[in-house]
């Protein structure tokens, strides 16, 4: 019972403990899982264990972080492919983690009951996490570091996969002898790279394009193979090929500053009060303060040179998936078009002459003859409002996988010239912002309502064109960016958006990995508030709104909150499930 009430204490003895061993006053800290490697100055620690046994495997991961802020230094960036990038950047993990085991004790235990406890986690041989894991582990098997036999395990099939031998055994050693120096250390490890094959000198030619890999977390972004199908059509060779045009086009496109004062006055224009269809619901729902509040477009967000960055990211994750998703997405185009001109309304007085229908009159001469007319299916007079969860538990595959859903519904309904916009929603900070330290302020009154910053974004909206506003789609990945999640007030907005558009049909299409998380607000208030109010939201828009929504689930399974729902667990389902949903929705 002593220790459950010890452990709200823990997180802030963890991360003083960080400070002191990192010797960075500046860090801040959160919540969640931490990212590899970590970015800026957030320490991100997660919940307390509910074990002593399992303390020192939870300081491990905060151990870690604190010997990366300690030990690494800013250097010049390298230009590498993400499988390189990753390798590259567990190395250096592994680096900074020997030389704070080296001089503290305790820690070195820390970091090994961490590392062992996340080889029993690892499951998938196949991602490019798992084999960036295997460099790290490499390396302090040739520290002899105490590692487990699953530990061990990665360890051989990361040998295998890459076909060490010997020489690369040298490389190794003398990794390990130069620990101490960031910048050879940084070189031997190009030189391991280089002889991986991930890794040769880029040309001058090369490097303005390359140049947008950059040290970075990923974690958890799989980068999963798919296999071709062995025979491919004319059309369907076309079909790929036509999609991986439309990214190579947009690389040749200069980030040159564009128009978007149609996007500037939507987002000057756009506040929360005057949201009525959340209004409705107030009865259940409060919001402590909406003067903290934001909506911010994406290009925003990220300064020219990382939108780029980023976008090259997107599309390495994108590249693998090609054939596939170029086939469905002309497919679903074909489709389309091809309803808008091929309707017909039969059985009709006048008109053109039904030919398949004239076998009845010379069967019996008294039959009447049947016409009919062709009507055209304007698909054209349809929105597509797209509205992806931001939050830090959509971190890693799940986001990639949201990205790549934003990009091939954005291309392929613009293809038919059908509306459509990207949006998404988060909050700009953890545990609470300027509204909970006004509410700490004005005495911590009871059930206050929504307590954190909410950060609304527009990706793209419905009357920018893809386009230009696809480079901005990578921001997604940045590191960050990804917090909690109020997913009621960001369906609401979302719809009252779609409301205000001027087409006939309208559809929504809400992209989420589980339930809304607002730990300031969830701590406050009722546990089911924000659930609560979700519910609510989509309740009133699925009976009363003439909006067709639609949700997809990212490994998750959200039927219990939508009507209509599905869920994509793996990113070569993506291309079948948008084909199949999307023309669902538009042969309603």
């Amino acid at each position: 019972m002593s220790w459950n009430k010890n452990r709200d204490r823990l997180h802030e003895a963890a991360f003083s403990s960080v400070k002191a061993i990192s010797k960075n006053k500046e860090l801040t800290s959160s919540t969640g899982l931490s990212q590899r490697p970590p970015v800026d100055k957030n320490i991100i620690i997660p919940s307390a264990p509910r074990s002593s046994k399992d303390l020192n495997k939870w300081r491990g991961e905060s151990d870690y972080q604190a010997f990366w802020h300690l030990y690494h230094k800013k250097t010049q960036e390298v230009s590498l492919t993400l499988p390189a990038r990753m390798i590259f950047n567990e190395l250096e993990i592994s680096r900074v983690e020997l030389l704070g085991s080296d001089k503290y004790i305790g820690a070195k235990k820390n970091i090994s009951e961490y590392l062992n406890q996340r080889s029993l986690n690892m499951h998938d041989k196949k991602s490019l996490n798992f084999l960036a894991y295997g460099a790290n582990l490499w390396l302090k098997s040739l520290a002899k570091f105490n590692l487990n036999d699953e530990s061990v395990n990665i360890i051989q099939i990361f040998k295998e996969k890459y076909k060490l031998d010997k020489s690369s055994e040298s490389i190794g050693d003398s990794l390990i002898q130069n620990i101490k120096d960031q910048e050879k250390f940084k070189k031997l490890s190009l030189k391991f790279l280089e002889k991986l094959d991930l890794y040769k000198d880029v040309s001058e030619e090369d490097e303005e394009i390359d140049a947008a890999d950059s040290p970075g977390s990923t974690n958890d972004i799989e980068n999963e193979d798919i296999e071709a199908e062995s025979e491919l059509s004319d059309s369907d060779e076309n079909d790929s090929k036509d999609f991986q045009g439309e990214i190579d086009d947009d690389h040749k496109e200069s980030l040159d500053a564009i128009d978007d004062t149609s996007i500037q006055e939507e987002i000057e224009a756009a506040t929360y009060p005057n949201n009525q269809f959340s209004n409705d619901i107030k009865k259940n729902y409060s919001i402590y303060t909406t003067n903290f509040d934001e909506i911010i477009d994406a290009k925003d967000l990220v300064t020219s040179d990382e939108s780029l960055r980023l976008r090259n990211q997107l599309d390495n994750l994108i590249k693998p998936h090609l054939a596939t998703i170029g086939k469905l997405a002309n497919r679903l185009q074909r489709l389309l078009l091809a309803k808008q001109n091929t309707s017909w309304n039969y059985n009709l007085e006048e008109g053109i002459l039904d030919n398949a229908r004239l076998h009845r009159v010379i069967a019996s001469p008294g039959y009447p003859l049947s016409f009919k007319e062709e009507t055209e299916n304007n698909f054209k007079d349809t929105v597509v409002s797209l509205l992806i969860d931001n939050s830090g538990s959509m971190r890693g595959r799940s986001i990639s996988l949201a990205a790549i859903c934003a990009d091939i519904i954005g291309s392929t309904l613009e293809r038919c010239q059908v509306k459509t916009e990207i949006l998404g929603f988060t909050t700009k900070h953890w545990k609470g912002g300027d509204s909970k330290k006004l509410w700490v302020i004005k005495g911590n009154q009871s059930n206050p309502g929504r307590l954190n910053d909410i950060r609304h974004i527009i990706y793209k909206s419905a009357d920018n064109s893809w386009r230009r506003s696809r480079k901005y789609f990578g921001a997604m990945l940045r590191e960050g960016l990804l917090k909690e999640n109020v997913d009621g007030e960001a369906l609401a907005w979302s719809h009252e958006r779609l409301i205000k558009r001027p087409e006939e049909r309208k559809i929504l299409i809400v992209i989420s990995d589980g339930a809304p998380v607002d730990d300031s607000t969830l701590s406050a208030n009722r546990e089911d508030f924000l659930d609560n109010h979700l519910r609510e939201i989509i309740s009133k828009i699925e009976n009363d709104s003439p909006v067709d929504l639609q949700a997809i689930g990212i490994g998750h399974d959200v039927t219990k909150y939508y009507k209509n729902a599905l869920t994509i667990n793996r990113a070569e389902e993506l291309g079948e499930v948008l084909l199949e949903e999307l023309t669902k929705l538009f042969n309603d």
